[in-house]
């Protein structure tokens, strides 16, 4: 099987089940902190491409979507960037992190939610506005697979 077709297959079925949550979590994007604003107002050099190419790897894209894999190594800082479209994430591993807005106030941290995420976790986001993640981790990578859908 090509990997064309393996991605493609992926794409499916993250997209399929974007919409079901982890059982005892929630994806309810309104406890997070997260700016929206207007996508084209973003710096185009801040695309997640762009800005943070060692993190953000194209898996495919067309003018539908654009499949990222995302990594981000134990005790690594990735450049701020955005993401210009709503995303499906698949997160298949990962410790405790940081997210940040652009300013470097913190949007998330995981140390402080009620209950510890479980993985893997699927989820829906909005356009996120610049922002940069952490990984507090001393030995777990960061890994997940984004799905960018174009509109």
């Amino acid at each position: 099987m090509n990997s064309s077709y393996k991605v493609m297959i992926l794409v499916f079925c993250i997209t399929i089940f974007s919409t079901v949550s982890v059982y005892g979590q929630t994806n309810d994007e309104q406890k997070l902190l997260y700016k929206r604003g207007n996508p084209a107002d973003w710096p185009k050099d801040q695309d997640a491409v762009v800005s943070a190419p060692d993190n953000h790897k194209i898996l495919l894209e067309n003018d539908k979507v654009r499949v990222l894999e995302v990594t981000l190594g134990p005790k690594e800082l990735e450049p701020v960037h955005h993401h210009q479209w709503p995303s499906v994430l698949y997160i298949i591993e990962a410790g405790d992190f940081i997210d940040r807005d652009s300013k470097g106030n913190v949007i998330m941290d995981t140390r402080k939610i009620p209950e510890p995420l479980v993985f893997p976790l699927t989820m829906y986001k909005e356009p996120e506005a610049p922002h940069s993640v952490e990984n507090l981790s001393d030995t777990k990578t960061i890994r997940l697979i984004r799905v960018e859908m174009k509109q």
